[in-house]
């Protein structure tokens, strides 16, 4: 098997293993928004302190997602990624004995930091093994994997919460999580994926030996502006989906919904969720990239408006259609990164988008308490609906950059 040209047995391997980390770091991360509203009722919380709670898990990973990405181009991504996967694993198990706000925060804040490391290098690890023709296919499984990780786990947590208590169900997850981190980690050095880049080292080491300071040498970013764009797109993107998540299930419960269930709605969201994943592939490669992005904010943003007023039954049904609107946008984006960032530099590309676009996730849900210990879960939901929409006029900006990658030379 030539470096250069990968069986198809090789690759499917490479992405098998990496759309199977994701399930499992996504999951993780949704999980969180079923634990919420037990954590309030058990520690007596605010809603701003339950915004504190998933700002410092996002606000970890934005952090710590460039870092991840730099580290990888000396040490491999397969090292990284085990790695980070098990701290996680262990954060988890240590969730379930935890007493109180302090404990819960020191405690996510490494659960943070092990799941910094799955976004950007199993992203670089898949689309280093896929060519461009075949790239944003595979990155659109990858992708799909995680909403099947955030509904697989979502509905064992919400069963082993409703038979055992939160406790075991995040106890539970985190031996998963060890688990995961160590077979990745073995599966990928069997097939040789993730390993440290000589090449790019050596590069590396020439570019700091020469001081040369060059933005497009250092981060490999082939269109700063349309990267810029595409970046800034991705922070609201980022904000709306974390502020809608942390904040539907206070929602629902005041429409009548059981906290234990919970779960089962958010299910719901992430299987409209999967299928916008899917559909959105093939709606960019039809519409394009900036409709289909339009398409999803629309359905995303006034989705939420209309939730607010329906009852509780109607509203269950729509929420299906607002995860399609709600996670297509981001496979559509996801894929379109990668086109911006040189072959040897895609750990620290993706590095940096996963920063900039995490950094949403990392202040909405705190504002957002803010607000909602002042106005109420109506009001929080009303600006998360309009903050998705403000997307829709960056869309135009895309026009530009989008066509030099088509046409790089007209």
């Amino acid at each position: 098997m030539s470096a250069k040209t990968p069986s198809k047995t090789y690759r499917r391997a490479v992405l098998g293993t990496c759309s199977g980390v994701h399930m499992v770091h996504d999951g993780f991360s949704n999980a969180l928004y079923i634990l919420l509203p037990m954590w309030q009722t058990e520690f007596a919380l605010s809603l701003t302190q339950v915004g504190t709670l998933k700002s410092l898990y996002s606000g970890t990973m934005a952090l710590l997602q460039v870092p991840a990405g730099l580290l990888a181009e000396r040490w491999g991504e397969r090292a990284l990624l085990g790695i980070g996967t098990v701290i996680a694993g262990l954060a988890y198990m240590t969730l379930g004995m935890v007493e109180g706000h302090a404990a819960l925060l020191a405690t996510l804040l490494v659960a943070g930091a092990g799941a910094a490391v799955q976004h950007p290098l199993s992203s670089s690890v898949v689309s280093r093994t896929y060519d461009r023709g075949t790239r944003r296919a595979a990155l659109g499984i990858y992708n799909f994997s995680g909403d099947v990780g955030k509904i697989a786990i979502s509905l064992a947590v919400t069963v082993i919460i409703g038979s055992l208590g939160w406790r075991w169900a995040t106890t539970s997850a985190g031996i998963l999580g060890v688990a995961a981190g160590i077979i990745t980690f073995l599966v990928l050095r069997r097939l040789g994926a993730g390993a440290p880049p000589d090449k790019d080292r050596v590069g590396l080491a020439a570019t700091a030996r020469s001081g040369r300071k060059d933005l497009e040498t250092g981060w490999g970013i082939t269109n700063w502006f349309g990267f810029s764009v595409l970046s800034a797109i991705g922070i609201i993107d980022s904000a709306g989906r974390t502020g809608f998540l942390t904040f539907l299930p206070f929602l629902l419960i005041a429409k009548g919904e059981g906290v234990e269930t919970v779960g089962v709605a958010l299910a719901l969201v992430y299987g409209g969720g999967a299928a916008g994943k899917f559909l959105c592939g093939f709606l960019s490669q039809r519409l394009g990239i900036i409709l289909t992005v339009i398409l999803t904010e629309m359905i995303t943003g006034f989705g939420i408006l209309v939730l607010l007023v329906l009852p509780l039954n109607e509203a269950m049904v729509l929420l299906p259609l607002i995860g399609l609107g709600l996670n297509g946008t981001s496979s559509v984006l996801y894929g379109t990164v990668s086109e911006f960032v040189t072959e040897e530099h895609q750990a620290r590309g993706f590095g940096l988008f996963y920063t900039l676009s995490m950094a949403g996730s990392a202040v909405a849900p705190v504002l957002l308490g803010l607000l909602s210990d002042v106005s109420g879960i109506m009001v929080t939901l009303s600006a998360v609906a309009v903050l998705v929409l403000t997307a829709i006029p960056l869309c135009a900006l895309l026009v530009r950059p989008l066509s030099q990658l088509e046409h790089p030379h007209g």
